[in-house]
């Protein structure tokens, strides 16, 4: 397969939303409350969009997958409960989704290693997520991928697990 990494545009905004949706109805049918607050939502896609921070992944073209990335920019980082590995510059990656009918081919994981070029590719040794407690999924993706547990940061009052990885330089 020929796949591609590279910052979403506008025109693909109904393409990422479908999978969003798609997401969002996984994880509430998971029992989560992860996403169930009317977020994310196409605004916030769009805003992504247009700040440069959404990414697609493609599949021949077609829309497969998405992330919004950010250099350094997660106030609620600040505030962890636990201790960051480091204190320099962070990519941070939110909203990874795969469309539905690309799940367990191990995309979420290729997102996960553009990601890692991306930051490099930016002289940023670090990246820095979270995700719900309830988010088994992406929990076993990070702790495959040699993510460190950090602590707990919180987002809409809600307690997120926060994990770092750093890069070799």
């Amino acid at each position: 397969m020929n796949y591609q990494f590279r910052k979403a545009e506008l025109t693909e905004l109904e393409q990422i939303w479908t999978i969003l949706q798609q997401a969002i109805q996984r994880r509430k049918e998971d029992g989560s409350d992860q996403w169930q607050d009317g977020y994310p939502n196409p605004e916030v896609i769009q805003k992504d969009i247009e700040k440069g921070s959404g990414f697609v992944l493609l599949e021949n073209e077609k829309v497969t997958g998405y992330t919004a990335l950010l250099i350094s920019d997660e106030p609620a980082y600040a505030a962890i409960e636990g201790k960051w590995l480091t204190n320099d510059e962070f990519v941070v990656l939110h909203r990874v989704a795969i469309a539905e009918e690309h799940l367990g081919k191990g995309l979420a994981k290729m997102i996960m290693k553009h990601i890692e070029a991306f930051a490099i590719s930016n002289n940023i040794y670090s990246i820095k997520a979270d995700t719900n407690f309830d988010n088994l999924a992406m929990i076993k993706i990070f702790e495959s991928l040699g993510y460190t547990y950090c602590g707990e940061v919180y987002f809409r009052g809600s307690p997120r697990k926060a994990y770092e990885k750093v890069l070799e330089k």
